[in-house]
């Protein structure tokens, strides 16, 4: 059981690095190429960094494991909303009062119900998989759409609050992990095999050594899946959050959060869909997918009544998610 212990844990290592290579990799190649603006570059970061889970889901799916593939997925989203929010809220707290996520939050609580509605109606095939991406390609249209707006209201508006908003563009944009305009091709090549060739090797350890465990402990594949994965997957989004909690950056950690659960449910089982059918267990039409969808309805009063995550909320967040996985292992 060791040696299992040390396949995960390595599997993990390797899909964490791996991932960020790929997303430091990404963006220089996109700031290189096109020199796009900010949400570009963030739909490419957030692109990246899901992708150890996209890979775990494909992985998954081909070794004839998809409850780790669903677990996973189902298990990150809940864990992002009530462990990723919740520890750095217990920790520092987080000012989401000033902050307008409503249009994500929406899209992703329809997102939500879509995924859950099309799994009823399972197993979850490539036809499943294409309404899926369909529901995502609408999200990024939206999203072009609504930056597009900003941009030209800016114009009409005044020239100097264009130039000002481009500077505070500029500055986020510094500020995306890896983003270094002057990174050379070859080390900009490099970053992009290491990732993508990390990627499949840690999913493959970290898939075989999940499966191994749960036969060991007794305990579903699903299980493994909505736990010990889940999390694993889901320290990258943890870390970043907890770095913008102290630098007073709610936004980025909410819109962190929502964006990463509408990606996991639509792109990611989207994707692997196409790979090959993913059976549904019935353990999810009946818990699981609504502890998710009860997870994201808690996000309501903060974002709809800009109400800030304060330390007891987020004690609150962190021993929700602690029950849950006891009720998952008892």
């Amino acid at each position: 059981m060791l040696q299992e212990y040390l396949y995960a844990a390595l599997g993990l290592v390797i899909l964490l690095l791996a991932g960020d290579a790929l997303v430091r990799g990404a963006v220089n190649l996109s700031l290189g190429l096109a020199s796009p603006g900010l949400m570009a570059s963030r739909t490419v970061v957030a692109f990246g960094s899901s992708a150890p889970d996209l890979v775990i889901a494909i992985v998954a799916g081909i070794a004839g494991a998809p409850d780790i593939a669903v677990g996973n997925v189902v298990g990150s989203n809940t864990a992002n909303v009530l462990l990723v929010l919740g520890i750095p809220a217990l920790l520092k707290g987080l000012e989401t009062g000033d902050h307008d996520t409503r249009r994500s939050f929406v899209f992703m609580l329809a997102g939500s119900v879509w995924f859950i509605a099309l799994a009823f109606w399972g197993p979850i095939t490539w036809v499943h998989g294409l309404l899926l991406l369909a529901a995502l390609a609408v999200v990024f249209a939206d999203q072009a759409r609504e930056a597009q707006r900003h941009r030209k209201a800016g114009r009409s508006a005044n020239d100097v609050l264009e130039h000002l908003e481009d500077l505070e563009e500029l500055e986020e944009l510094e500020e995306l992990e890896g983003a270094d305009p002057s990174m050379p091709w070859r080390r900009v090549a490099l970053y992009l095999v290491l990732g993508l060739a990390g990627l499949p090797l840690g999913a493959d350890l970290l898939v075989d050594s999940g499966v191994n465990i749960a036969t060991a402990w007794g305990v579903s594949e699903t299980v493994i899946g909505l736990t010990l994965i889940a999390v694993g997957t889901s320290l990258p989004e943890l870390a970043t959050t907890v770095m913008a909690a102290y630098r007073r950056k709610a936004d980025v950690a909410l819109g962190n959060v929502i964006g990463s659960n509408m990606f996991n449910l639509l792109g990611i089982i989207g994707v692997a869909a196409l790979f090959g059918n993913i059976p549904v267990d019935n353990s999810f039409l009946r818990f699981d997918f609504w502890v998710m969808l009860g997870a994201s309805v808690l996000l309501l009063p903060f974002v709809i009544y800009h109400i800030d995550m304060n330390r007891l909320l987020g004690a609150i967040l962190t021993g929700l998610y602690a029950v849950y996985v006891l009720i998952l292992l008892i």
